[in-house]
């Protein structure tokens, strides 16, 4: 398995003067540029004191500086670890703490939040010339969950994660190319616009990256930059879903969609909006990518739910209703926890069922409610709530109840009653699975991923 910097130098190679990455806001690279500034960067950090094996956190918002220095990082054979830029004070010294870091490279922005930490520098960084490069190393990153069921623990990801990861989609479906344009609006300490980057950096592709996920612009970047392929995932199909209609809307570039937890009830509403198939797919940080629908399978389980298939490099199965994945290209484990791996299978604790080899998902272990001996699911609940048509987000979750020992509370954003919403339930559910408690809401708390942060909420 070859490494980031192999890939790199072969970019380099076969697209020295192709533009690799757009940031909107700030300016184009060719993949040589790329090569050279992180080159800058490593020797900016090495005279700093950073070597081989440290590991230095990077806070900055989506500029091209942030994966131009964890290339840096790669280069030194140091560790990058993204830090979220919505973190404050505990939560940014828990990570700074648990992995301790040598140093941050940060902007003044965040400066007092960094110096309360008691880091040992924060350093707005110019590249500079000299770099030689030393050995390579693993890990590559230290990339901390988002904590749902309690403090965030960090993935520590190798060159293999990150090669497997990228390549998977370049190798296989969706098949990307030398001529596609690719976007990523998510926040960059977020896994999803680091893997962009690695997989268009293997298949020579163009990245876009944008400052943020803002649904009203969303696909008007999409015509301006030519997009042809993006991911998204959690609420934002149903955001981009809720936009006015525009009668651009099919005038677009794009050939394919790959999105995580599509609204069933919206998938095909989604498909004739904008003209183009979107396909499912599910992974995790811990796991890389995973499981995808493909050309073959797309039109038979539109509207499904269906993840589809196991990617070529792994397998999966259902053990007592959760999902166990294995395979190369995982995670090397929690940074100092013990192994989460049983004879190479990682517990992932989704709910799914499996049909002709494909999966199913069913929700999350964790979003289980026991209402009076009932097992309720959250997620099935959600998907009722979301096909209402002045719903625009949903969430359920359980709260404790001294008679039934939880009882089902639904959080909504959406122009509509209670009582309305209970009878449409009551219509589509059993009984047991109608929520009896309802808070409606301007806006629901979302994780960097666009899911609802569940944990606000109880």
């Amino acid at each position: 398995m070859a490494d980031l910097l192999s890939a790199l130098r072969t970019a380099v190679l076969r697209w020295p003067d192709k533009v690799a990455w757009t940031f909107d806001p700030g300016g184009s690279f060719t993949f040589a540029e790329i090569d050279g500034l992180s080159d800058g960067y490593a020797q900016a950090l090495r005279d700093r004191g950073i070597s081989s094996g440290d590991r230095v956190a990077i806070m900055l918002r989506n500029v091209p500086e942030f994966p131009l220095i964890w290339f840096a990082l790669v280069k030194l054979g140091a560790t990058a670890v993204p830090l979220n830029v919505r973190y404050r004070s505990a939560d940014a010294g828990h990570v700074l703490r648990t992995a301790e870091v040598a140093a941050v490279v940060s902007t003044e922005e965040f400066r007092p939040l960094l110096a309360a930490e008691l880091v040992h520098y924060v350093e707005e960084l110019e590249p500079v010339e000299g770099f030689v490069q030393g050995p390579v190393s693993a890990p590559v990153s230290l990339q901390f969950t988002s904590g749902t069921t309690g403090k965030p623990k960090a993935c520590v990801l190798s060159h293999s994660y990150w090669m497997t990861l990228g390549g998977s989609l370049v190798e296989h479906f969706p098949h990307l190319t030398s001529d596609d344009v690719m976007l990523t609006a998510q926040p960059f300490h977020y896994i999803d616009p680091q893997w962009n980057v690695v997989a268009a950096m293997l298949a020579g592709a163009h990245l876009v990256v944008l400052d943020g996920f803002h649904p009203s612009s969303f696909w008007a970047k999409v015509r301006e930059h030519g997009v042809t392929y993006f991911y998204c995932l959690g609420a934002m199909p149903t955001l981009l879903l809720r936009m006015p209609p525009d009668p651009l809307d099919r005038q677009h570039s794009v050939r394919i969609v790959q999105a995580s937890a599509i609204p069933p009830a919206s998938h095909a509403e989604l498909e004739k909006r904008w003209g183009v198939g979107w396909f499912e797919a599910f992974g995790m940080t811990e796991t890389g990518a995973d499981l995808r629908i493909t050309r073959e399978d797309h039109d038979r389980f539109v509207g499904t739910g269906c993840l589809g298939l196991p990617a070529p490099h792994r397998e999966a199965k259902i053990v007592d209703g959760e999902l166990w994945l294995r395979g190369p290209g995982m995670m090397d484990g929690y940074l100092g926890l013990p192994s989460p791996f049983h004879d190479g299978w990682f517990r992932t604790g989704d709910l799914a069922r499996m049909e002709d080899g494909r999966v199913y998902h069913l929700g999350r272990s964790k979003d289980m409610i026991r209402r009076g001996g009932e097992n309720v699911a959250a997620h099935e609940v959600e998907e009722v709530l979301m096909s209402h048509p002045a719903v625009r987000l949903a969430a359920v979750i359980g709260v404790p109840d001294d008679i039934r020992g939880e009882e089902v509370k639904a959080f909504v954003v959406g122009e509509v009653t209670d009582q309305e919403l209970a009878e449409y339930c009551a219509e589509r559910l059993a009984s047991f699975k109608v929520p009896r408690f309802w808070e409606f809401r301007e806006d629901l708390p979302r994780t960097p991923s666009e899911r609802v942060a569940k944990e606000q909420l109880r």
